[in-house]
């Protein structure tokens, strides 16, 4: 029997609304699609809680061990992990973003995936001053500058693109990141580190573009094709 060499990626499940009678968890349909359509195979990552925790910039590794074992094993059976956007981060969220930067562990973030990213290396978010322009479902909404030299510059090469934009926070401190790209407001819209193979997050939302924007679809190809490598290294 032929092995199966697609990548696996993992997706971060999260909470839907926290007054439903009975929690449930969900991965959007864009996100599973995208890692399709680019040659992984996508999986969610389940949560080991049932209740919501709603956390801002501060957080805890408040899990048991068991809970602890059984969130990093789901981890430990991924090439890759996705933290995608939508509500708000969860304690869980932060563990598994701080476990994949120490084991340098292929990650993407997408929007409220870069909140996650950012506080668990101890960054901090702050509201956005002009949320009537950015809280849109506008196919694009503004262009964003692209940082030379950076990972991100290599991916995309060009100078600027344009992005979409459906969110009501940026990023205010970032330590272990650098900025890869800044919107013509002045706002952080992608981080990425120097030091890791591939941990990078940005503000818009690419999965929503991937299909008519090739700009959008180089960010998960690169991703895909850094998580194949290191799956095939793995196994060689």
């Amino acid at each position: 029997m032929k092995l199966n060499r697609k990548p696996i990626i993992g997706i971060v499940s999260k909470h839907l609304l926290k007054d439903e009678i009975r929690q449930n968890m969900f991965v959007r349909d864009e996100i599973k699609q995208v890692i399709f359509d680019n040659g992984g195979i996508a999986i969610g990552i389940l949560l080991p809680k049932n209740e919501k925790i709603d956390v801002e910039d501060k957080w805890e590794n408040n899990l048991n061990n068991i809970e602890y074992d059984n969130l990093i094993s789901q981890i430990n059976l991924c090439d890759g992990i996705l933290f995608q956007g939508g509500g708000a981060c969860d304690n869980y969220e932060m563990i598994i973003a701080k476990y994949c930067y120490d084991n340098n562990i292929p990650t993407l973030g997408i929007c409220c995936g870069q909140n996650v990213m950012v506080r668990a290396l101890g960054g901090t978010t702050k509201l956005i001053k002009n949320p009537e322009k950015h809280n849109t479902n506008d196919l694009y909404v503004h262009s964003v500058k692209v940082v030379n030299n950076t990972m991100f510059s290599k991916i995309i090469g060009k100078d600027v693109i344009k992005v979409n934009s459906r969110h009501k926070k940026t990023v205010d401190t970032h330590p272990n990141l650098i900025v890869n790209c800044i919107c013509e407001d002045g706002y952080i819209d992608g981080l990425e580190s120097p030091d890791r193979t591939f941990y990078m997050a940005f503000r818009f939302h690419p999965e929503s573009l991937y299909q008519i924007d090739e700009n959008h679809n180089k960010i998960f190809k690169e991703f895909i094709k850094i998580c194949k490598r290191i799956k095939n290294e793995a196994k060689n």
